[in-house]
């Protein structure tokens, strides 16, 4: 794990997953899971599908505003540059 990683894992709902940490959202009757990666310094978004098992990568502009600026507020506090949230992979 790193820094940022821990850190994360301190704000509610993140985990950590080795170099990786994880948190689920739900709103709007759709499921979210995001993750932010260390080692590339990036977030990715994936939409989970009604199973709970199936889900795929979906861009940020498909991304509710209010959880993408929930995302943004947890790496600032993580010690993370929030700006990485709206980086292209």
């Amino acid at each position: 794990m790193t820094d940022a990683v821990d850190a994360l894992a301190d704000r509610e709902g993140w985990r950590a997953e080795g170099f990786a940490a994880r948190v689920h959202y739900r709103g709007e009757g759709d499921r979210y899971s995001v993750e932010y990666y260390a080692p590339s310094d990036c977030v990715l978004y994936w939409k989970v599908r009604g199973d709970g098992e199936t889900a795929v990568p979906v861009g940020r502009g498909t991304v509710p505003d209010p959880l993408r600026e929930r995302v943004r507020i947890d790496l600032d506090a993580a010690g993370i540059d929030a700006a990485v949230e709206g980086r292209s992979l």
